[in-house]
């Protein structure tokens, strides 16, 4: 389980309600107690149209949350694309490095991962998140997004990533019609060909209100239902602000599915 820690004021759930430090680190150790093996500290909204916020008031709103949770029973993630900003959340404690460009946003990514021996989460996206939903279009969503991944695993071994630190996103959400993601999940088997851990991200996202017309705040069904399909169908780590609720749903369905 990666409990999603945003410190931003316009994420498109709970923006705002962890921006400051100390409200972010409680609710990181909060998550932890909640079941999260994993925090993902992002100090930047990826929510569709949102706007790039400058590395500075990211480095200002990530640092102290990554240092003030580096104690905890929990690895840390850092939700960027930029290098300087993976940097210091390494330096602060962070493990994981969460790059929803997966490396091609900034060009000293991959060598600083390298170097540093992070774990590299590479996603797909379609444009940035200003443009991704403008008008995405796939002749095969599950075979394109498939193709995309394999070729940036081989840039990141490329660039000396080690294999073993290296996990994949399907992008849930990120340039994707409701439909398109709703066939990404039922055929997620097929991206677990890759090899390579998988991390699903269906938490509260639009694609859930597209089935029955639900705000943000109203999804936890359809969380816990994603994420135990998700589950069951090879996704190795869920990436979920409801970490209780999806952990014992998925527990239950992993015991009666033997």
């Amino acid at each position: 389980m990666m409990g999603v820690v945003n410190v931003t004021p316009d994420s498109f759930s709970d923006g705002g309600l962890y921006l400051d430090p100390e409200a972010a680190i409680s609710h990181g150790v909060d998550l932890v107690r909640a079941g999260a093996a994993i925090l993902d500290v992002g100090g930047e909204s990826t929510r569709p149209g949102a706007e790039e916020v400058p590395a500075e008031e990211e480095l200002r709103r990530v640092v102290p949350v990554v240092q003030g949770l580096a104690d905890v029973d929990a690895v840390i993630s850092v939700d960027t694309s930029k290098a300087t900003v993976a940097e210091a959340a390494l330096d602060g404690g962070a493990g994981i490095v969460n790059d929803v460009t997966a490396l091609r946003g900034d060009p000293e990514m991959a060598a600083l991962c390298a170097d540093r021996e992070a774990t590299v989460v590479l996603m797909h996206m379609v444009g940035s998140p200003r443009t991704m939903q403008a008008d995405p279009s796939y002749e095969d969503v599950v075979a394109e997004v498939k193709a995309f991944l394999a070729g940036r695993l081989e840039a990141a071994l490329a660039a000396g990533v080690a294999e073993e630190r290296i996990w994949l996103d399907p992008g849930i959400g990120f340039g994707k019609t409701a439909e398109h993601n709703l066939e990404l999940l039922r055929r997620l088997s097929e991206l677990a060909e890759l090899g390579r851990p998988l991390v699903i991200g269906t938490s509260r996202k639009s694609f859930i209100g597209g089935v029955d017309g639900s705000a943000a705040s109203e999804r936890l069904g359809g969380t816990i239902a994603s994420s135990v399909l998700a589950a069951a169908e090879g996704a190795d780590v869920l990436r979920v602000h409801d970490v209780a609720e999806v952990g014992q749903a998925v527990a239950v369905a992993t015991a009666i599915l033997g």
